[in-house]
């Protein structure tokens, strides 16, 4: 099964780009979502994220957001040691999920592909990428943030230039109808290469 990984700073688009490839009837696993669930269900997860944060990361048996972000945005090295704990069971959860796909290519969506080497997994890269201006607006829009908060998130990816140079493929999502012309290219593309 051929592997794309689906990446892009946050803000990008890279949901709307997920939805597009979703259309054409490939399947996208995004990696964000299932880590959420996972941090809800599993009883090795929570255990876990309590000894890490404490008591507070879990309000009536779900995941305390806010609680978390706080922490991390204040020390990044919290991110990094949640990761550990998280990363691995996804990990497991993917490969499960791949085996019962029945497409040419699927993909995996994945905020910091690069960041955790996960494209060395991945058959093909595309990076979603976007002025920043733009995502900060779209970012104020979406969630209850603040601008701080979103140039720290920022500060803690890899910024485009860099993915660029690793991927096979750049979606440039500025315009919605330029986007879906640019998701049908590279979905051409990527059935050609596969055969």
């Amino acid at each position: 099964m051929t592997i794309v990984g689906l990446t892009g700073g946050i803000g990008s688009g890279k949901t709307t780009v997920a939805k597009e490839f979703k259309k054409l009837g490939v399947p996208v696993y995004i990696a964000d979502e299932e880590a959420k669930k996972l941090m809800n269900r599993s009883k090795i997860i929570k255990r876990k994220l309590i000894n890490l944060f404490g008591e507070k990361v879990y309000i009536e048996d779900k995941l305390n957001r806010p609680f978390i972000a706080d922490i991390i945005f204040n020390d990044t090295s919290y991110l990094k040691k949640m990761n550990a704990i998280v990363h691995p069971k996804v990990a497991k959860h993917f490969e499960k999920w791949i085996l019962k796909q029945k497409a040419p290519y699927v993909i995996k969506e994945v905020a910091i592909l690069f960041e955790n080497d996960g494209h060395k997994q991945c058959d093909y890269v595309i990076t979603v990428t976007a002025p920043i201006k733009i995502r900060i607006q779209r970012l104020l829009k979406r969630d209850n943030t603040t601008r701080d908060k979103i140039t720290a998130i920022i500060k803690n990816q890899w910024p485009d230039e860099e993915k660029v140079k690793l991927s096979d493929f750049v979606i440039q999502n500025i315009e919605l109808q330029k986007t879906i012309n640019q998701v049908n290219e590279v979905h051409k593309n990527i059935l050609q290469n596969i055969g």
